[in-house]
């Protein structure tokens, strides 16, 4: 007999948890989800009526002796707190991106994980976004060389300031898309030398700063990780320089988009992305341009590894030391910003 699936709490029903937490939960075998805390009742039971609603009580599903994986997807500053109150509950957390808010903060949740032996994870979801497994495998198959020049986007056109938690004071780009680029660029080079950032507000009457632009220095290669929401042509997405080739790719993973239009992941079309990247070597000394078609993107391979961890020990899909290592970065593009200055690590 198969074991009983693993009972899921999933905390907060807003973008995260209801575009991306509560599908992938839902899609993943050995996974159930049991109860979502939240103020919208409503909201929940029109896509998940067999599903356990609390109102906003964070306690109340902690008490319940059933759940044993607790998802937070709410906003940045809860965090911490709520993964305090998980581990105390004796359930295993995953938190969605940042970590925590601060350095410290997200140091002192994986503090408790490890006094408490329950695991902590970090929903990285973009390494499974199409591009970047597309741009993975070339690397690993010797396609571009050595890697002098990595520059990843996530641009956007979003000039007017909207009422929503992630455009107040101690939030923004940097701590909303930064993690997902910057952990990208860690998995493929792990940790830099130094760190220097500029970081702007450029949205008129904006108070959280909506423009990031990151170096992250290593012995020969650069990292250049860039965000903003003022940019109308946000086509790019990597482009990619080594000693062998180049890799140009355009436009986002379809995932998120195919997720909010109700797509099961496992669907035939999910994670499929028909825009083809640009391979381009030298032969003869003349550039040859070669059309690279995507692999099939797979956010759904990240609760199958939580799972596969909770049950059989395995290593987390996202680990605590690698989710500390992105704090570390933000925490030093921070400084970098404020002090107009690199900062080593």
């Amino acid at each position: 007999m198969s074991p009983a699936p693993l009972k899921v709490a999933l905390v907060g029903y807003g973008l995260a948890g209801k575009t991306f937490h509560a599908p992938l939960i839902t899609a993943t075998d050995g996974l159930e989800l049991h109860t979502v805390v939240s103020s919208d009742a409503a909201k929940v039971r029109a896509d998940f009526p067999e599903v356990a609603v609390v109102a906003g009580d964070l306690k109340r599903a902690l008490a319940n002796p059933e759940i044993d994986l607790v998802v937070i997807a709410t906003p940045d500053s809860l965090h911490a707190d709520q993964a305090h109150a998980a581990l105390e509950a004796g359930k295993h957390v995953v938190i969605d991106k940042p970590f925590a808010v601060t350095l410290e903060a997200a140091r002192a949740v994986a503090d408790h994980a490890r006094k408490v032996g329950r695991l902590v994870s970090v929903f990285q979801n973009r390494r499974w976004d199409s591009d970047f497994l597309t741009l993975k495998a070339l690397i690993d198959q010797g396609h571009l060389g050595e890697i002098v020049q990595y520059e990843s986007h996530f641009d956007r056109h979003r000039p007017t300031v909207r009422d929503r938690w992630r455009e107040k004071p101690g939030a923004g780009v940097l701590l909303d898309l930064g993690p997902h680029l910057i952990d990208q660029a860690l998995v493929l080079f792990g940790k830099p030398q130094a760190v220097y950032a500029d970081v702007a507000i450029q949205k008129e009457g904006g108070v959280a700063g909506d423009y990031f632009h990151l170096l992250l220095r290593y012995p020969r290669l650069r990292v250049l990780l860039h965000a903003s929401q003022m940019t109308q042509a946000t086509n790019l997405r990597l482009a990619v320089h080594g000693t062998a080739g180049s890799f140009i790719k355009s436009g986002l993973d379809a995932q998120e988009d195919q997720l909010k239009a109700g797509m099961a992941p496992g669907s035939p079309a999910y994670g499929a992305d028909q825009r083809p990247g640009v391979l381009i070597q030298l032969e003869d000394d003349e550039p040859i341009s070669t059309a690279v078609q995507p692999l099939r993107g797979r956010y759904d391979h990240f609760y199958a590894g939580i799972r596969e961890a909770i049950c059989k020990g395995s290593p987390p899909p996202v680990t605590l030391e690698e989710a500390l290592l992105v704090m570390e970065v933000i925490d030093a593009a921070q400084r970098s910003a404020a002090e107009r200055r690199e900062i080593d690590l």
